[in-house]
């Protein structure tokens, strides 16, 4: 794999650093196994690290992976296709969070700028965060499984629901009633 990490210094200013970054089928193994899935098929991150102002840089890359992984109801591989645009600002004057507390920021994007930028590190991120939560194959459906002792009837998703028994109750107090 070309050289994945970059210091900062060593980076021309004025125009800024291409890059390409295309693992080989063993860094794929390995990522997919730090990752917990099955397989990358496939993994491209490409893009531009330029200079922003006097010492901020901005990394703009595009993201392309082809993944395997368990259906999360069936265990059969499902592959899918990624295809993730990255941004990261990285910036000088960034104030270093203080006390035990740390508030998340809303641009996610931002980080204090370092002497050098593990591109793989972001690759691996941005794949990490791009990975369905749930994926599923075609056609896997959970359906509904239920359990109780002998004699007992079934709680069901539709008893379970706030006001399933409402309408037993009305008519139990009509008949009451009359």
């Amino acid at each position: 794999m070309p050289q994945s990490l970059l210091r900062l210094a060593d980076l021309a200013a004025a125009r800024g650093t291409s890059f390409v970054l295309e693992p080989d089928a063993a860094e794929r193994a390995s990522l997919a196994d730090t990752l917990g899935i099955v397989s990358i098929k496939k993994l491209r991150f490409a893009g531009k690290l330029s200079p922003q102002g006097r010492k901020d840089w901005h990394l703009s890359a595009q993201l392309g992976a082809t993944v395997v992984q368990d259906c999360v109801v069936t265990l059969d591989p499902v592959t899918t296709r990624i295809d993730e645009d990255v941004t990261r600002q990285y910036l000088a004057d960034l104030p270093e969070p203080t006390g035990t507390e740390v508030e998340m920021p809303e641009d996610d994007t931002t980080e204090p700028l370092p002497d050098s930028i593990d591109l793989y590190a972001v690759l691996a991120e941005a794949l990490a965060l791009a990975l369905p939560l749930y994926p599923r194959a075609t056609g896997a459906e959970l359906g509904q499984s239920v359990y109780t002792e002998k004699g007992v009837a079934p709680l069901t998703d539709e008893a379970a629901r706030p006001f399933a028994g409402l309408g037993a109750l009305r008519d139990r107090l009509k008949d009451n009633d009359g």
